[in-house]
């Protein structure tokens, strides 16, 4: 038995595994790109380590997935077979990884919370339910569980600033911008190269209708990110974001092309089908085919990756962004599989993200079909009954409001006034931004 960094104490037969299961650490609260060559000097170190195993688990299911599942599985094994002599905390991530693995995402969550209440330094349990509160659609959880953690975290410590990076995201998801902005700034000056943080203060911009800083901001920090992930890309979007808000539609284009869907990058060509990566593509067309912006081919590519992804319900929040890529491209008959797919899905796999897709993943992947067949009427009635349980899908207020130009553009077109003026309403009681200053419902604002 040896301790870690954070002096928490694991199984392993060296301080040189040990010194490797640190820097994959390290990697993952920081979005580095290199967490393969990583991997490979831990399990070279200890190819018995039981934290390595399931790292390699929880890393296939960081990836959303559903042809990384039986890994991440066959992982939960491995770890439970060598973590018999190991200490609690280790057995919790396994039981964690296999509660996870086996479609029971909150299940993981509260073992996670149990690890942290006896071991509030486990940087690696408080990332992943974090990461994991945000796609069950649960900003209070990410507040709560920060708020009982960082105060047993010292500036001196390594991981630091993965904790005020979670601050500042969690505190923006429940509205604090004033705290949120303070963490990640913070965070930012410490680190200039701290994704998260940049992250979560370009949110606090988004909301705050802060377009001109937002630009400023992202720019000011992309000369950090060398060696960084695809959430550099989501960054990216971010700043696309602010021009598409500016009417700046040539800039969009540019940033689409060249940034976060850049198929010449080495990121996207190892990952063409990331969930994120196809979040940012997919929302970000399809707020511009509602604005009329000529798009070119640029859906047939994600339409492609769609097709293949069929049956694949791991991450629920995506499948609507896989149904805009089908239904832009007329691939009605690939649609319908998709949706019998998820019908499959929910119907034979036990676990709450099953549930969510069958519940509430489906009718707003049905209404961005009917949307894009013209069946407006249609949209809106499959869409209704859901919206209050959107939220349970994940994703962030920025993220989340693509479904809800779904619903606004389905009632205009369909005269459903009513329907409208609700979303307007719903949207205004949410967003600090009047809706007639934001790009895809003024026009709705006009009409409602």
């Amino acid at each position: 038995m040896l301790k870690d960094s954070r002096g928490l104490t694991m199984m392993a037969a060296s301080a040189d595994a040990v010194a490797a299961y640190d820097h994959v650490i390290a990697g993952y609260v920081s979005y580095a790109a290199d967490m393969t060559p990583r991997m490979a000097a831990l399990f070279a170190a200890d190819p018995d380590c039981p934290m390595a195993h399931c790292l390699k688990g929880y890393f296939a299911m960081l990836g959303f997935k559903q042809a990384l599942v039986p890994a991440a599985r066959l992982a939960a094994a491995d770890t439970w077979r060598l973590v018999v002599a190991a200490t609690p905390r280790e057995h919790g991530h396994a039981a964690a990884l296999e509660a996870w693995s086996g479609g029971h995402p909150d299940r993981a969550v509260e073992i996670w919370d149990q690890i942290l209440a006896s071991h509030p330094h486990d940087i690696l349990a408080f990332r992943l339910a974090h990461f994991t509160n945000f796609w069950l659609g649960r900003p209070e959880a990410m507040l709560a569980s920060v708020l009982a953690v960082e105060k047993h975290w010292s500036e001196a410590e390594p991981g630091y600033n993965a904790i005020l990076g979670c601050r500042c995201f969690a505190h923006e998801e429940c509205g604090s911008y004033t705290e949120a902005e303070a963490a990640g700034r913070e965070a930012i000056r410490r680190d200039p190269g701290d994704l998260w943080s940049a992250h979560g203060v370009a949110h606090v911009m988004e909301m705050q209708g802060r377009r001109g800083e937002g630009i400023a901001w992202v720019e000011s920090l992309e000369r950090h990110w060398d060696g960084k992930n695809n959430l550099k890309h989501h960054l990216l979007w971010h700043r696309a974001m602010y021009h598409l808000e500016r009417g700046d539609f040539p800039a969009v284009l540019r940033l689409y092309d060249t940034g976060f869907r850049d198929h010449a990058s080495p990121l996207t060509q190892a990952q063409p089908d990331l969930y994120i990566d196809v979040q940012n593509a997919a929302s970000m067309l399809f707020r511009l085919g509602r604005l009329g912006v000529d798009l070119g081919d640029r859906w047939t590519e994600l339409a492609d990756h769609a097709e293949a992804r069929i049956g694949d319900c791991t991450t629920a929040f995506t499948l609507p962004h896989w149904m805009m890529a089908l239904a832009a491209t007329g691939r009605d008959a690939a649609a319908r599989r998709m949706l019998d797919g998820i019908r499959d899905h929910a119907a034979t796999t036990p676990g709450l993200t099953a549930q969510l897709a069958g519940t509430v993943a489906l009718p707003v992947t049905e209404a961005v079909f009917a949307h894009g067949q013209g069946r407006h009427a249609d949209a809106v009635a499959a869409m209704r009954p859901v919206l209050g349980e959107m939220y349970r899908l994940g994703g962030s207020h920025a993220q989340q409001d693509v479904l809800e130009q779904v619903f606004l553009d389905s009632a205009l077109k369909a005269g459903l006034d009513a329907d409208a003026r609700m979303l307007m309403e719903r949207v205004a009681g949410r967003h600090p931004v009047p809706p007639a200053r934001r790009i895809g419902y003024a026009m709705g604002d006009a009409h409602a």
